[in-house]
């Protein structure tokens, strides 16, 4: 699937975090820098005898070429009710105490995290398992999109996976390409 934006076209990001959160599941999109200690005080409990927490940062380089830049857009409405059904199925699945998934919206610098994943169980396995198999599923399938500019100018939308090139957008030409793996 792919789709065609204007050169000068601007995701709209929300200018607020937005959350859902239930006793168990705290799923996030915002555009604000990502805080590791609140999902880990969000999963902690004394029924959890382990807490795994993931934070995947902002590289430097892609495929050996140097990066300038990352920022992440999204469908909200729909990223928002995937990441809720991941977290419920890891919830369930691993037999988790808690989990909670935050991804950032909008620019994204070298070095400064873009998705934190914490979850928490009765047994390190289950929670180990649990935070690798939710960040793969939020990967997969999570509607979000990256835009990667390279040093010289040079960049390409794609979806948020990795090792998948995307489409060169550019910056010169009226329409840019934006491609969804799926």
């Amino acid at each position: 699937m792919s789709t065609s934006e204007s050169s000068n076209y601007t995701p709209d990001i929300p200018s607020e975090p937005i959350t859902r959160t239930t006793e168990e599941i705290h799923i996030e999109l915002t555009p604000n820098a990502l805080d590791s200690l609140s999902a880990t005080r969000f999963v902690r409990s004394p029924s959890a005898g382990a807490t795994v927490l993931f934070i995947g940062t902002t590289r430097d380089t892609f495929n050996d070429m140097p990066v300038s830049s990352l920022a992440y857009t999204s469908y909200t409405p729909l990223a928002m009710s995937t990441l809720y059904s991941i977290a419920s199925s890891m919830l369930s699945k691993h037999q988790l105490t808690k989990i909670a998934i935050v991804h950032k919206l909008g620019e994204c610098p070298i070095g400064e995290e873009s998705i934190v994943i914490a979850v928490s169980a009765p047994h390190r396995q289950a929670a180990w398992r649990a935070g690798e198999e939710a960040l793969e599923e939020a990967k997969k399938r999570v509607e979000i999109w990256k835009l990667e500019k390279f040093e010289g100018g040079e960049g390409v939308w794609r979806a948020n996976r990795d090792g998948v090139m995307g489409v060169k957008a550019d910056e010169g030409k009226d329409e840019k390409a934006a491609t969804k793996v799926t």
